[in-house]
């Protein structure tokens, strides 16, 4: 099993598959336009800009979940980013990362990588998984952790 077993619906509600991406390296994060982190779309997006030519394919999945800060429609979350932030990257449809409802790509990536807390569950906004060239979870990096820090490893990986 790897993320390619997964699909999205985009904001428009058309279902990709995630193996689309097949032989990309992947950051997959959960995203919020009304957060304190808010400002790392651009860091993100800085990331996509340098590295997308070499393989790097940023996702971002708008959650509502922590403190309300995703309130709009998948469509205004998506506009957002590109309005604000420049995003280019694919930005899915608004999902849940916790509880009852998590999207089962966010199980997945869970399971896949726990987080250091031994709670596998997403603390908040803008928790970043990279994904190699076979669709493994190779590491997960907390909210906190501004997206430059990946950048060895994304590195290694393309």
């Amino acid at each position: 099993m790897s993320v390619y077993s997964y699909s999205a619906a985009t904001p428009a509600g058309k279902e990709v598959s995630l193996e689309d991406y097949k032989g990309k390296v992947l950051v997959i994060a959960n995203t919020a336009s009304q957060c304190g982190l808010t400002p790392q779309y651009g860091d993100l997006q800085k990331l996509y800009d340098r590295y997308q030519e070499q393989g790097l394919v940023i996702l971002g999945f708008p959650c509502n979940q922590f403190g309300a800060q995703e309130p709009g429609s998948s469509e205004e979350a998506a506009s957002f980013c590109q309005l604000n932030y420049g995003v280019k990257f694919p930005v899915f449809s608004k999902i849940d990362v916790n509880g009852d409802h998590t999207h089962p790509l966010f199980t997945y990536l869970k399971e896949q990588q726990p987080g250091d807390s031994g709670n596998s569950d997403i603390q908040w906004n803008f928790t970043k998984f990279l994904v190699n060239k076979s669709g493994e979870v190779v590491a997960r990096f907390e909210p906190k952790e501004a997206p430059e820090v990946m950048t060895g490893a994304i590195e290694q990986l393309l």
